[in-house]
This record gives C-alpha cells, sequence and structure tokens, in this order.
C-alpha cells in the first residue's frame, strides 16, 4: 500500500473542494524525497513544522533530541525540498530566529517508501506512536477498528475510497486553519495467521 489514488473518471472531472478547481494529483516522490521520508525524526519534524513554523531549537526541544541531531535532519528536509525557512523573527528574548515550516505537503506524493525495507516504510507508524503519546488518552477523538477479508484488488479499492475522502480535507484544510488541528492514520496490515 502506498500513499496511491487512482480517481475514477467521474471523481476525476468532480471538484473534491468546492472551488470549481479539480483535485491535486499526486506524484511520484523523488530518490531524495522519498529517503528524506524514510526516518521517523524527520517524519515528525514535517509535522511540528506543519503545525506552526519551529525554529531548531524549539523542534530539539519537542522531539528531546540534541540541537546538532535536528539541525542535520532539518537540512536534509531542506535539501529534499520539503522544508524551508521561514522569515526571519524576534524571539521573546529579542534575539533574531530561524524559523522552518512545511513547504509542500507529503500527502501529495505517491508511494514514497514503497521501495524501502519494512522498517523505513514503519517509520510513519513510529512517528503516529509518538505523537499519540505525547498528545496523551483525552487527545483521541474516533476510534475505528475493524477485521476484514480483502483481495489485493479490494485492498486498493478500498484505500482509493478512503483517500477520495481525505483528499477532499486536505485540499481545503487551509480554510480551517483556525481550528484545532488533528492528527491520524490509516493503516491496513495482514492479520498473523
Amino acid at each position: 500500500m502506498g500513499y496511491s489514488v487512482i480517481m475514477d473518471a467521474q471523481a476525476a472531472e468532480r471538484p473534491a473542494n468546492g472551488s470549481g478547481r479539480a483535485p491535486r494529483q499526486r506524484r511520484p516522490a523523488t530518490v531524495r524525497e522519498a529517503k528524506a521520508l524514510a526516518h521517523p525524526l524527520r517524519v515528525r519534524i514535517l509535522r511540528l513544522c506543519w503545525q506552526q513554523e519551529q525554529t531548531n531549537k524549539q523542534l530539539a526541544d519537542r522531539v528531546e533530541r540534541d540541537p546538532g541531531t535536528v539541525l542535520y535532519h532539518v537540512r536534509l528536509l531542506v535539501e529534499a525540498g520539503l522544508l524551508e525557512q521561514a522569515p526571519v523573527r524576534t524571539g521573546d528574548s529579542g534575539a533574531l530566529e530561524k524559523p522552518y515550516r512545511v513547504k509542500d505537503s507529503t500527502w501529495w506524493l505517491d508511494g514514497p517508501l514503497a521501495s524501502f525495507d519494512a522498517d523505513a516504510r514503519f517509520a510513519p507508524v513510529a512517528v503516529f506512536q509518538d505523537e499519540l503519546r505525547e498528545a496523551g488518552p483525552g487527545s483521541v477523538q474516533l476510534y475505528d477498528r475493524f477485521a476484514l477479508h480483502l483481495s489485493p484488488e479490494d485492498a486498493a479499492e478500498l484505500e482509493r475510497r478512503i483517500l477520495v475522502i481525505l483528499d477532499e480535507y486536505i485540499e481545503t484544510d487551509d480554510d480551517r486553519r483556525d481550528q484545532p488541528a488533528h492528527g491520524g492514520i490509516f493503516l491496513l496490515h495482514r492479520l498473523p495467521e
């Protein structure tokens, strides 16, 4: 399973966001983008910078890592074109700060981790677990658990249908920036025999 979606002809003609614009299309991840997304710390940095601009020190404090280590990962994300430096600002102490922000949503990348080993493909799951632990049990808004018998074709169709709905929300997310940020994950896995 990747991030890909193949829209049917009707869905491709129907604007997903109510704006009259056609929905954004997914594109293949570059090798550099895929490598950047294959590490849990970099995925976490992207999520934090998506929520709000963060300096290297703020990121290091939030992920409880050495600032030098975080800066290494930030630079890889910048080189991959996933993160960019935001305008310099004055911090609370009056010192100049160099914050970072997400440059382009990784949501629109098609299967960026498909060619990597299982540990790299598990990076988004590890990040989700960290985010959920940090937010605490009271943060859970919705919960749906399921078990299904699916052929590979059924699984692909389920992913396609879920992504069509999520795409509609992703495409219009800027319209809701005044609302609380929510995270989630759709994960389909084989049950042990």
